[in-house]
């Protein structure tokens, strides 16, 4: 009683701590708190909580559940990274933003809520969670960083909503998995690396408002047959379609200024181009 904050590293690598229970007086989690605590299985943490630092959790690879207070108003840098027990997740609604590589690595990550009140993901925020399979990016995000999915291998739809004005570079490369992607009109570019190696997509529509398709976008898509590119686009980067060696046709509209150095490099099975 009367405990209020738990400080930086304050059991970091307790290697045999099985279970905490947090109680409610407690503000702050500070930063790797509980970092490589290899055996934690569960920890309540208080709704009395409202900061939780950088890494606290990190490496806690038997951890397989975790409640998530709605006093919580963000989701730290690699908060959870490495946790590779978790199975699903619930963010509470009071959550504005995910950090950097917040859940990166957690391999058994299968589903994962995302409330409205989130706005932005981080750059590697579920890189290499290669059991996730369904995601629902809400309406409110408005930034997607780099490599924020990167190797999903498991995902199979993506849907982006208008909201999102920013889609990082190689977002969802390596998804091997996914098949369906929709984006409505909001960004303006495809990114460098964006869904490359996204060896599932067949199809491709490039939203209206779109100005730029940039390097390697679509590198190593080896299944996608066609792609529609809207009249807002005026220039295509270095290799975008490199490696599209499904793809048969191609129609550039009039806006396009400029083609890169590669751009439809070693798309074997392509008839004809206008």
């Amino acid at each position: 009683n009367g405990v209020t904050s738990i400080g930086k590293a304050a059991f970091m690598y307790c290697s045999s701590l099985a279970s905490v229970s947090i109680p409610d007086g407690v503000i702050s989690i500070g930063e790797g708190a509980f970092a490589h605590c290899k055996s934690l299985i569960s920890i309540n943490i208080p709704l009395s909580v409202n900061s939780i630092g950088r890494g606290a959790f990190f490496s806690c690879e038997s951890l397989s559940s975790i409640n998530i207070p709605d006093s919580v108003n963000s989701i730290g840098e690699s908060m959870f990274s490495y946790c590779g027990s978790l199975t699903s997740i619930n963010i509470p609604d009071s959550v504005n933003s995910i950090g950097e590589a917040a859940f990166s690595y957690c391999t058994n990550l299968a589903s994962v809520n995302i409330p409205d009140s989130v706005t932005s993901i981080g750059g590697s925020a579920f890189g290499f969670c290669s059991g996730l399979t369904s995601l629902t990016i809400p309406d409110g995000v408005t930034n997607i960083g780099n490599s924020a999915f990167l190797n999903c291998s498991s995902l199979r739809s993506i849907t982006i909503p208008g909201s999102v004005e920013i889609l990082g570079e190689s977002a969802f490369c390596g998804c091997s998995n996914l098949a369906e992607v929709t984006i409505h009109p909001g960004i303006t570019s495809i990114s460098e690396d964006t869904f490359a190696n996204c060896s599932s997509l067949t199809s491709f529509t490039i939203p209206d408002g779109v100005t730029s398709i940039r390097a390697r976008a679509f590198r190593d898509c080896s299944g996608l047959v066609s792609v529609t590119i809207p009249d807002s686009v005026t220039s295509i980067g270095l290799y975008a379609f490199c490696g599209c060696n499904c793809l048969t046709s191609v129609t550039i509209p009039n806006s396009v200024k400029s083609i890169g150095l590669g751009a439809f490099t070693d798309c074997g099975s392509l008839e004809s181009i206008t």
